[in-house]
């Protein structure tokens, strides 16, 4: 029998057996423990494992819940004496070593009140190596390591997690969470007898989880059950926690109730929370200084290197540069091994030399923009752009004055053009690029023509021409804009199928077959907005598209969203707004256009695609 007062599980086949042993095995043999849980994750279908973990679950109520979660990972916390250690028994168990470790909040905390410790002496870090599942499904083993060093005091906890197995669970994935579906899958879960047992949310993976202590008539050995949500779920979190303070303290399975008790939302935690908000600025410097200092392009993924040879390299003081690096590994930026510090792939995408690098980012949010936040109470209080009240004009006045400031805003709206990758397959290029030649463009007869409205230095333009050859494009933007898109589409072999016009929004070329507004309304008022969406309404022909593409507002404006923060800067940087499709779609009708639809893009945007009413 195993701790908590079932049978242990045969972990390959997902088959409870009575074989006398403790839960995972050998209590002190990690390894043991590790490959256990990773043969399980191989073989569970979800369906079939959410009938198990919920008995009585099943019908459409069955399928309802695995349309909405999917199985993820089980997880078992081990104890290794330093990173290196724990890398080595990874590779012992066939499981991969190079999965990035990020701290474990969650798990810290409930380890520290289980047993009575400072959560500050306490270095719990999380990493999940990929297992695939039985048709290949992308799933991991969550591993928790809590560092143990020889002749640590910690020892005796180990001991003690290793017999019980306090935090070994199941965990389902929500699929694209917000609170309605969060809610729902939540009732579903206590409907069939799953209590509310913890949760919190990780700023440094931005996620939210919630526990569950099983059914008692649960069909595996696991005895804690993991909906995880991607985001920030707080408020949901806060109705779990809630019903669990408000029912039976004793009725966890394992009769430990108090001694397990998670309080992520209590003062201590709070406090914990609302200091490390405060504390987000330095993170925006942190990651500007390590784009400043070229530290990406200093360094490898598969190579670690030691601060004194890296400071060597880029310039920078060794103890001083210690600090940072100790900072980016909190971040994922930067991990560090037995050989030194090595980029992760979040890092390696502030290499200038990486695609679609998001270095001009950093400079620019750890720049200019960053300074002008230092306004945003002015902003709310005068509805003025602490961009304007910092530099005494708007962005784009200023970055005109400043070649090089401008190059770099150029290039961080090219950092965004992840969202572009799915646009040359929009129906309404596909449908422009299949149709016969134009009859309405200056050269009657001639191909069919997309029109990029401000479309800074081609990255948009670039990808449609690229993906079309039977296309033409033209790109309106400042003059000196243009320069550095003549460039760039010529690098893409689609420069000699552009034009490209000098000039404003008043400007807009007629006679294009679709026309492109991408990223630029929100830089803008509703006044503004009408008089560009005019000017590109008169230009278009009877048969012309447009396409919009912006982040989208939620209707309900309680739903997470990428574009409520950018809404925020917005209103400091530039005046204008994100805003909701049926607002876009108010703004489109005062010009005499109508909003048809809107797809989703990357990066939370959207393609709204409008024609002539």
């Amino acid at each position: 029998m195993d701790s908590f007062g079932m049978p242990a599980m045969s972990y390959a086949t997902g088959v409870v057996v009575d074989d006398g042993s403790d839960f995972g095995g050998d209590s002190g043999d990690d390894a043991a423990r590790l490959i256990a849980t990773a043969g399980f994750v191989r073989e569970q279908d979800t369906s079939v494992l959410l009938s198990r973990v919920l008995p009585g679950l099943d019908g459409p109520e069955l399928r309802a819940l695995t349309e909405r979660c999917r199985f993820a990972h089980a997880a078992v916390l081990v104890f290794p004496a330093d990173e290196a250690a724990l890398r080595a028994e990874l590779a012992r168990c066939g499981l991969a070593t190079d999965a990035e470790a990020q701290p474990s909040v969650v798990v810290r905390r409930r380890l520290a009140d289980r047993h009575g410790l400072p959560v500050a002496d306490l270095d719990v870090r999380i990493l999940r190596p990929p297992v695939p599942g039985p048709s290949g499904e992308e799933r991991a083993v969550e591993v928790f390591a809590l560092t143990v060093p020889p002749g640590s005091g910690l020892s005796a906890i180990a001991d003690h997690e290793r017999r019980l197995d306090h935090e070994a669970h199941l965990a389902f994935d929500v699929v694209r969470p917000d609170p309605l579906v969060l809610r729902g899958l939540l009732a579903g879960f206590a409907r069939y007898g799953a209590a509310a047992d913890g949760g919190g949310y990780n700023p440094h993976e931005d996620g939210t989880v919630f526990y569950f202590t099983a059914p008692a008539g649960t069909k595996t050995a696991y005895r804690r059950v993991e909906l995880y949500a991607g985001g920030d779920h707080r408020d949901v979190l806060g109705e779990h926690l809630g019903e669990r303070r408000g029912g039976n303290p004793d009725g966890n399975a394992d009769g430990n109730a108090d001694a397990n008790a998670v309080r992520p939302l209590d003062d201590v935690q709070a406090a914990e929370t609302l200091l490390r908000l405060l504390t987000g600025a330095w993170t925006t410097q942190a990651l500007a200084a390590c784009a400043q200092l070229r530290l990406p392009e200093a360094m490898s993924r598969h190579t670690g290197i030691g601060t004194a040879a890296l400071a060597e390299r880029v310039g920078a003081h060794p103890r001083s540069l210690a600090t940072l690096l100790r900072y980016l590994v909190m971040l994922g930026v930067v991990s560090e091994g037995a050989d030194g510090f090595r980029l992760t792939g979040v890092g390696a995408l502030l290499d200038a030399a990486a695609p679609a690098s998001m270095r001009p980012l950093a400079l620019m949010y750890g720049g200019p923009f960053y300074e002008s936040f230092a306004r945003l109470a002015h902003a709310v209080r005068t509805g003025r752009p602490g961009f304007e009240d910092l530099y005494g004009e708007n962005h784009f006045d200023h970055f005109a004055r400043d070649p090089e400031l401008a190059a770099v805003f150029d290039r961080s709206m090219a950092s965004s053009a992840a969202m572009f990758g799915p646009l040359p397959a929009h129906p309404v290029i596909t449908g422009a690029a299949a149709a016969p030649t134009s009859t309405v463009t200056a050269a009657p007869g001639g191909p069919r023509t997309v029109v990029d409205v401000a479309g800074g230095t081609g990255e948009l333009l670039g990808l449609v021409l690229t993906a079309h050859p039977s296309l033409h494009g033209v790109l309106l933007e400042r003059p000196h804009v243009l320069e550095a898109a003549r460039s760039r589409l010529a690098g893409t072999g689609a420069g000699d199928r552009c034009r490209y016009v000098a000039g404003d929004f008043a400007d807009v070329p007629p006679g294009g077959d679709v026309y492109v507004l991408s990223r630029v309304l929100h830089d803008w008022d509703d006044d503004r907005c009408r008089t560009i969406l005019g000017h590109c309404a008169r230009a278009m022909p009877a048969h012309a598209d447009l396409l919009v593409v912006e982040r989208l507002l939620p209707e309900d404006g309680t739903t997470p969203s990428l574009a409520t923060a950018w809404d925020l800067h917005m209103l400091c940087n530039t005046g204008g707004r994100e805003r909701s499709a049926g607002h876009y779609g108010r703004l489109l009708r005062d010009c005499g256009l109508e909003l048809v639809g809107h797809t989703a893009l990357p990066l939370g945007a959207h393609a709204l695609h409008a024609r002539r009413s």
